[in-house]
């Protein structure tokens, strides 16, 4: 009974700076600390309950994975079309177009289930909790079941540090439980929780096995593989560029400057190789491959299909939501508009689930088009209108583009009930990352010299991404990655692969932060955006005899043609053209021209100025004038 009163507590036990009463809480006794901390399947809830601190309703489902990744210059909010919606969205415009404050509407919402901010703090007092026992009374050196709770313990810490770093920037650094002299903390240097998170990454690495190589390392729980590759990640950003107050300033309210790290354990020339070793080791040990089919991956993971994951397979992790728990379909997929036969009664906010996210409309333009990739990730149909169901795909117009990586029309396994969860578990990690992460790192000088590195080393990791992709036609890829002779070449290839790659997955705004690209990006989206809807510049071919649009459905996708070079003739008669309101064969860009105001709302301020998000207003004043926020806020 004691055992079970302190799995209870750890469930209920919080970090939020304001939660003082945690502390009015009746101490755990060592003995049920040891009951639980030496019985395996006890210890093992106890992790569950790390992650278990996101899952609530509006806070990382709702709050954190719908905003955290937008906008870029491969992805924006779909959430509006016109300057009224607009206005109606101003405080979800903000989050996005990168005006967002602390006192933010949408967001500033402490200890209501909307926070997206408290729950890591929660989820961390757990972790830190859970690794003190384990390693003061789990014999994990003897026990590789106990080990492996430790390892996936300190993996979710560096997880949980993670998502607060590439979101907030600065924040407190919390490694060990709640004392009375820990309640209120301030602010802390990140590259402390880097350095801190690296070398905990480092030990798990001995506590964890590779993937299908232990009962515990399935499609929801970490793996070594998981953990190198999130090592791999954590380096790049922690030795690259990103907004940070100037020296010494953290917490003081200082606006700061987009700056590398001034600590020489955090450069490139230290992290790089470390990181490169790795991924080198994943791609090499960790029995994991690439899908063949890139379709078929994505189809896989809407149908919950467990084995995307494990040995032989290309997911090194899964965010755990449970079945129709969380809301990534609802908010990514393909939109239904009303009912249909793949989602009931639709019954989402609105009366209509998904699409409030796609690519910008440019992106689909950015593949060639024998890239598998293209009409996977990016589709130009949705699933009925304003006023009527329809058991086929329709066009949505030129400025409304969705992830066709998610849909709910490939949920097969566990169709979609209704509501706002889905139950999608997106992929945190996939092996293609990995790849391309260990490219960069190979091409660089910092990794000219070491095992796996050089720019021919570099050519071989991206041609296993490539090749993927151009399936069918794998001499083009060869031809191009075989074309790219230099770092920087190569650096500007891996810029370009990785948003033809991951478009949808949200990773894209903190590999542009870091690559000090974030601005410079956006701004040619802007630019390739005005000239898409003037047909001028790189669309000038859609002028005179071009722009019509024919379309045919064939299952549920629906295929254009006429927007692609060398489509400008007429097709055969299987396909349909697009007409306008009145029925009459119209120019598609002519109808559906999508306005300057909708290319402005890509940010709204210097996305540079606005890298992070301030910490809510709610939290600073809870927080007994320890939290300060930085940035300009």
């Amino acid at each position: 009974m004691k055992a079970l009163k302190y799995i209870w507590g750890l469930a209920l036990a919080g970090a939020l700076v304001s939660c003082s009463d945690l502390l009015d809480t009746e101490s755990k006794s060592s003995f049920d600390e040891q009951t639980v901390f030496t019985n395996y399947q006890l210890a093992e809830q106890c992790n569950y309950g790390i992650v278990q601190a996101l899952l609530e309703k509006a806070n990382f489902r709702g709050r954190f994975h719908p905003y955290a990744g937008l906008n870029s210059d491969i992805e924006w909010a779909n959430n509006w079309s016109n300057e009224t919606q607009k206005t109606n969205n101003a405080d979800r415009q903000a989050v996005y177009g990168y005006s967002l404050l602390a006192t933010n509407g949408e967001m500033d919402k402490s200890g209501s289930s909307a926070d997206a901010y408290s729950p890591y703090y929660t989820a961390i007092e757990r972790a830190n909790l859970n690794i003190r026992n384990l390693r003061k009374y789990a014999d994990v050196g003897a026990n590789p079941d106990m080990a492996f709770l430790l390892g996936e313990a300190l993996t979710l810490r560096a997880v949980l540090y993670y998502d607060l770093l590439r979101t907030w920037g600065d924040v407190p650094a919390r490694f060990e439980p709640i004392s009375s002299g820990t309640v209120y903390v301030a602010r802390s240097d990140r590259d402390v929780i880097y350095k801190q998170i690296l070398g905990d990454l480092e030990e798990a690495w001995a506590y964890l096995p590779w993937p299908g190589q232990g009962h515990a390392t399935t499609t929801d729980r970490v793996s070594r593989a998981f953990a190198k590759g999130l090592y791999a990640r954590l380096a790049l950003m922690a030795s690259g560029y990103a907004l940070r107050p100037d020296e010494g300033q953290v917490g003081t309210g200082n606006a700061g400057s987009v700056r590398l790290s001034s600590d020489p354990a955090l450069a490139k020339d230290v992290l790089y190789p470390k990181a490169l070793a790795a991924c080198v080791d994943v791609i090499q040990n960790s029995g994991m491959r690439l899908y063949d089919d890139y379709e078929q991956l994505w189809r896989d993971m809407n149908n919950f299909d467990t084995s995307v994951a494990g040995t032989g397979r290309e997911v090194l992790w899964i965010f755990p939501y449970g079945h129709q728990r969380g809301r990534w379909n609802y908010t990514f997929a393909a939109k239904h508009r009303r009912g249909d036969k793949y989602v009931g009664d639709a019954k989402g906010s609105g009366g209509s689930v998904g699409g409030s996210a796609g690519p910008v409309p440019t992106m689909w333009f950015a593949y060639e088009k024998e890239d598998t990739r293209r009409d996977v990730s990016c589709i130009n149909f949705n699933w009925g209108d304003d006023k009527n169901i329809t058991e086929t795909p329709v066009l949505a117009g030129i400025d409304t583009w969705y992830f066709g990586k998610y849909r709910y029309e490939w949920m097969e396994k566990y169709p979609y009930a209704g509501g706002d969860d889905d139950g999608f578990k997106p992929a945190y990690m996939r092996l293609s990352d990995v790849y391309l992460m260990a490219a960069e790192c190979a091409s660089d000088a910092s990794c000219a010299a070491v095992e796996g590195g050089g720019l021919n080393a570099a050519k071989g990791y991206l041609l296993e991404v490539r090749r993927r992709a151009y399936a069918g036609n794998v001499a083009k890829a060869d031809a191009y990655v075989n074309a790219i002779g230099s770092s920087e070449a190569m650096f500007d290839a891996i810029v370009r692969e990785r948003a033809l790659e991951f478009v949808g997955e949200m990773l894209r705004k903190t590999d542009l932060i870091r690559w000090n690209l974030l601005k410079t990006k956006m701004d040619e989206t802007k630019q390739k955006l005005a000239d898409l809807n003037a047909m001028t510049g790189d669309f000038s071919y859609l002028q005179g005899g071009g722009g019509y649009v024919y379309y045919k459905v064939d299952g549920t996708d629906l295929k254009m043609y006429g927007l692609y070079p060398g489509e400008q003739s007429e097709p055969d008669a299987s396909w349909t053209a697009y007409t306008n309101s009145e029925g009459e064969k119209s120019k598609y860009l002519t109808e559906e021209k999508f306005t300057q105001g909708e290319i402005d709302r890509l940010y709204d301020v210097d996305p540079d100025t606005r890298q992070f998000w301030p910490i809510f207003q709610a939290i600073i004043d809870s927080s007994q004038g320890k939290i300060v926020n930085d940035y300009g806020y």
